[in-house]
């Protein structure tokens, strides 16, 4: 057996694993639409035997988080979960999580349920090895998430929590854990503080991290202490989406999902490397999300990892999809610049631009065109009046003018 790998899933070749996933998709969303009040309501009319192809998943509607919490809220005192969850309390659900919102989650006894394992083993951790887990044990299901994947491992796991900082270096320095688990702002501060203290920490020389931007200078901050730190892609929802690896290229894709880019504000797919919005299908029975929104912005890399894994990469957290801007005391939504581009097919990206200061808006769409037939400017000007009932100007440009960075709407005003 390659001990390198989680399971052979990694190593498959990309073309079987573009073949099973579609495989299991008609499968999904019926048994999403038959068990999830939810996802049976939102994928209503929907033939589950047809959707077995990128193609047709792309026809189907597109859930965000605000649309989840407002079912929630509308039916809380019904159901917490807003008809999303398939499990039923008791002994199948022992935990109850909630996040900002509050949008509230189950928890299942399934055996590493979010999946988490898989980026856990390619940050190094094994079987045995302890395991410090700073993720918050409250409320939230952060720490739930990867001690369910430490445990899948075979780890055995020190629950920390956050905060109490000269406790947890005490700790540290007498359990000698071999990983971290926790944020990497978190783990700066344990780092800090032991060498401030003279506490012993040298025993953590490895750790997956998530929950913020792990930006590069402080992954090499952590090298230059021995310390060698991967990041992870993880939401409460969704569970596992994707996990660095020893190649620092980028983000492996999990096998448990389907994972679409997508324009922001739409639920329409963008050229593979061009950056859009992260829409991902579960394969989970559980919880069944179907074409779920994150709200965060990415792409897709081209060619295979070279740590020999074979799933799609993606560049990573690249900022937030909402760009909903507020012009002239009226708000502007991504998905009305989308709508506003579909009206002319020779529209190939559009992106608005706000500048001017406060009080004082001035709104320009730019946009690329592959034909700019006179008058076209004039016409999508209207469209822009008929669609946000404010003016605007339109400045045409040459296909690939505009930055490869997702955003729809640019709010460049001077706040000064």
């Amino acid at each position: 057996m390659n001990t390198d790998f989680y399971d052979a899933l990694e190593t498959r070749d990309p073309v079987d694993r573009e073949a099973a996933l579609m495989a299991a998709l008609p499968g999904v969303i019926a048994q999403a639409q038959q068990n999830s009040k939810a996802m049976g309501d939102i994928l209503d009319g929907v033939a589950a035997a047809a959707v077995n192809s990128r193609r047709a998943l792309s026809h189907l509607p597109v859930t965000r988080k605000h649309d989840l919490f407002a079912r929630q809220k509308a039916e809380r005192a019904t159901d917490l979960f807003g008809g999303f969850s398939t499990l039923v309390r008791g002994p199948q659900m022992p935990r109850i999580f909630a996040s900002p919102g509050p949008i509230y989650e189950p928890d299942s006894t399934a055996r590493d349920y979010w999946r988490a394992g898989r980026a856990l083993y390619a940050a190094g951790f094994r079987a045995g090895e302890l395991v410090h887990n700073a993720f918050s044990y409250h409320m939230t299901p952060g720490a739930f998430i990867m001690e369910s994947g430490a445990h899948a491992i075979g780890c055995t796991v020190f629950p920390a929590g956050v905060g109490q900082t000269e406790q947890q270096l005490q700790a540290i320095a007498e359990l000698r854990p071999n990983a971290y688990l926790g944020t990497p702002s978190f783990l700066r501060i344990l780092v800090e503080k032991a060498a401030e203290l003279g506490s012993d920490i040298t025993s953590l020389r490895k750790g997956l991290v998530g929950g913020e931007a792990f930006p590069p200078s402080l992954r090499d901050w952590f090298a230059e202490r021995g310390m060698t730190i991967y990041q992870s892609y993880a939401t409460a929802d969704l569970g596992l989406i994707a996990y660095e690896t020893a190649s620092r290229e980028g983000l492996l894709l999990d096998e448990g999902v389907v994972v679409e880019i997508v324009r922001p504000g739409t639920g329409d797919p963008v050229p593979e490397g061009e950056v859009g919005e992260l829409v991902v299908t579960t394969l989970n029975p559980s919880y069944p999300l179907v074409r779920f929104g994150t709200g965060d912005l990415s792409a897709i890399l081209p060619g295979a990892c070279s740590s020999g894994r074979t799933a799609t990469r993606i560049k990573g957290w690249m900022g937030r999809a909402d760009q909903t801007t507020k012009i002239r005391g009226m708000f502007v939504h991504p998905s009305q610049v989308a709508d506003i581009a579909k009206r002319f097919p020779q529209v190939i990206k559009a992106r608005l631009v706000v500048s001017g200061e406060m009080a004082n808006d001035t709104m320009t769409l730019k946009v690329e065109a592959a034909d700019t037939a006179e008058g076209l400017d004039a016409r999508i000007s209207d469209a822009i009046r008929d669609v946000t009932k404010l003016r605007g100007s339109v400045e045409l440009l040459r296909p690939g003018s505009l930055p490869n960075d997702g955003k729809v709407i640019e709010d460049a005003r001077s706040y000064k």
